[in-house]
């Protein structure tokens, strides 16, 4: 069965087609793509590399955060471009809607950026010192264990368990650091113990 064509979809082809050829006749055919590769050096040319791991999921994608900033010594750089990491072996350079908007994520305002407690009782989360929230967590971890710290079973077998506490670990890690979470988690008796690549 033949396909009919109206004049407007014969006018629409044809026009695209002569547009097309005047284009590519005149040299402007890889333009676009020559100007992309030209703007990119300027843009990174005074900028610092950075390799790091998207934060989003589990696939643990490699990203490259370009900084820049005078380097002196009371200046922080700011991130002015992320991409994917193309010597990365999980994604190889690509990365998803989530990851390729990271740089909205890093200048987000409203981005945790420091420890926040919330106290029995009370309505607003008030700022805390990494310090603070590390001896907090260790303090409530002790006082847990040495509270539910099951040493033996029924039978009277060492089991040293500590069942009321679970310990999720991070999968944007090296084997590693992986390696010695496992290890610190287990050392202390927790069997609640999962990964994010799980989630």
């Amino acid at each position: 069965m033949l396909h009919e064509l109206s004049r407007r979809q014969f006018l629409k082809a044809a026009g695209a087609g002569l547009g097309g050829s005047a284009v590519a006749a005149l040299g402007f055919g890889g333009a676009e793509e020559a100007l992309a590769q030209a703007v990119r050096p300027f843009k990174l040319a005074r900028t610092t590399e950075t390799r790091n791991t998207c934060p989003y999921c589990s696939v643990a994608c490699g990203v490259i955060l370009y900084s820049l900033g005078d380097k002196s010594k009371n200046a922080h750089p700011a991130i002015i471009h992320i991409e994917g990491d193309p010597d990365h072996p999980t994604n190889r350079g690509t990365l998803c809607p989530k990851g390729s908007a990271l740089l909205d994520f890093v200048h987000s305002e409203t981005r945790t950026k420091v420890p926040q407690y919330r106290g029995p009782g009370q309505r607003e989360f008030k700022q805390i010192s990494w310090g603070e929230a590390l001896d907090r967590i260790a303090r409530l971890m002790k006082d847990d264990r040495d509270k539910n710290f099951v040493a033996t079973n029924q039978d009277g077998v060492t089991v040293n368990r500590w069942l009321t506490t679970g310990f999720l670990a991070a999968s944007a890690t090296t084997n590693e650091t992986a390696f010695l979470t496992y290890k610190v988690v287990r050392s202390t008796g927790i069997l609640a113990f999962d990964n994010q690549a799980r989630v």
